[in-house]
């Protein structure tokens, strides 16, 4: 089993799968059919799909205009029948890097109400211009009501090698080992030892790759500035992903179509993410930097087209 040091507040964990199904086995451990699971809008589908799989309810909450939680919004969604609230910082889909404000907020209200702090920090490494991601874990007395989820694929290139892990209370440890028993996928044992090796070397390794991704996330804010009349741009901060808020009078789905049809670039449409309007999530990771200006600039004279055809 590998394992990982975090801050002193918290205990360790056990060996997970990758992020999705560790996300997926820490919610079948603290849920019954039929409870409620508070997820931000823009979400990620995965851990949508896994509230629905476990037979429990997603309870949707809106971020705001630079898609920062809402904690006011946030805690009048609390329930009895609430057993977590997730969070994504860095997030995907749309890049925010939430505060530390914001998290120890979050925080603070699952321990008022006894819930659990469900935090996805996949993409812990990716941050920009002097942004920082914030482990909830690192806050005082959290240890007792916080999961937090890691993954290799983003960080470390394991990406289809499905291997991670949770850090989790070890008052869980007994019910999310249950579970991982019962799940198929798993990795081999040749993984473990390379996802072990990986954790040694530790931020070391990311960084000159996060290095990249600054030049080629900088060349796609450029090129998206240059359409204000047509699109918004929250900043995104983290991860390798941007969420537009499209000024046009088409549904999501409509747009992609025409997007790839006309300009040979594909996007996925916002509403996949539980968000209502014309959005559109574009992800500049794991392409070389020729690549990335070729699809945004496809992108950028597509959307200038559609929009002249409107």
């Amino acid at each position: 089993r590998t394992s990982r040091p975090r801050p002193s507040a918290a205990r360790p964990g056990r060996r997970g799968t990758s992020g999705s199904l560790g996300g997926r086995g820490s919610l079948r451990a603290v849920a019954d059919a039929g409870d409620e699971i508070i997820l931000l809008t823009p979400y990620y589908f995965n851990h949508e799909m896994a509230i629905a799989m476990a037979n429990c309810h997603t309870v949707v909450v809106p971020t705001d205009e630079n898609y920062q939680p809402d904690v006011p919004a946030i805690a009048s969604a609390i329930s009895p029948k609430t057993k977590a609230i997730v969070t994504v910082s860095p997030n995907n889909p749309t890049g925010a890097v939430y505060s530390e404000e914001a998290l120890q907020a979050i925080n603070s209200l699952c321990a008022e109400h006894s819930i659990y702090h469900i935090s996805d920090e996949t993409y812990e490494y990716f941050t920009y211009d002097g942004a920082r991601h914030v482990t909830p874990l690192a806050f005082e007395d959290a240890e007792d009501h916080t999961i937090s989820i890691y993954s290799l694929s983003k960080a470390y290139g394991f990406a289809s090698w499905r291997i991670g892990y949770m850090v989790i209370p070890e008052t869980l440890i007994s019910a999310v080992e249950k579970i991982q028993d019962t799940i198929l996928i798993c990795p081999p044992v040749v993984s473990q030892v390379a996802a072990e090796a990986a954790l040694e070397v530790g931020r070391a390794y990311c960084t000159p790759y996060v290095e990249a991704y600054a030049q080629v996330r900088k060349l796609v804010l450029d090129e998206l500035a240059s359409i204000p009349d047509i699109v918004n741009v929250p900043r995104p901060d983290g991860a390798f992903y941007c969420f537009l808020k499209v000024n046009l009078p088409l549904a999501p789905m409509d747009l992609c179509q025409r997007l790839i049809e006309h300009a040979g670039v594909a996007v996925i449409p916002g509403d996949t993410f539980g968000i209502d309007g014309c959005y559109l999530r574009i992800s500049y990771g794991a392409l070389e930097q020729a690549d990335v200006s070729e699809g945004i600039g496809r992108l950028v004279t597509g959307l200038q087209k559609v929009a002249a055809s409107l």
